[in-house]
């Protein structure tokens, strides 16, 4: 069964912030053989403007994995996500992510469609700080390979 296009166009707020923490910056820079001083050492990251370790780029995909999570298991969509592969994922930063912060994520679909058999879902993510700023938007595609 496809995917509901009904869902294109709406959003979905996730309610709990994710709160960065400097261990998990400094976990997550390790695990990906990411040692740039200003990620593991807040004392360089303060020498660089920055208030504490700033998280590598890629970083962002913690924050917003919990709120794409909650869209996508969402019986209502019908997404197969037993057939799900990454089709794309890209991420535009408004400001670095710095230990500290607690970082909303509002998750958007783009856009559904149909092709070759395979759904395609189109997903944007906006993060942003308690002020309501902007820090991160996510894109990500994914695709339910046809039966």
């Amino acid at each position: 069964m496809a995917m509901d296009a009904g869902f294109i166009g709406r959003s979905f707020p996730h309610a709990d912030p994710y709160v960065v923490g400097a261990a998990k910056i400094r976990e997550f820079a390790e695990s990906i053989g990411e040692l740039d001083p200003r990620y593991l050492d807040p004392a360089v990251a303060r020498d660089a403007g920055h208030v504490d370790v700033v998280a590598p780029p890629t970083f962002a995909i913690l924050v917003i994995a919990r709120a794409q999570e909650a869209v996508m298991f969402l019986p209502e969509l019908r997404l197969d996500f037993s057939r799900v592969v990454h089709g794309d994922q890209r991420f535009v930063h408004h400001r670095p992510i710095v230990a500290g912060d607690a970082l909303t994520s509002v998750v958007h679909i783009d856009n559904i469609r149909a092709a070759a058999g395979n759904d395609i879902l189109s997903l944007r993510v906006e993060v942003t700080d308690p002020a309501g700023a902007p820090v991160c938007t996510a894109y990500s595609t994914l695709v339910s390979r046809a039966a």
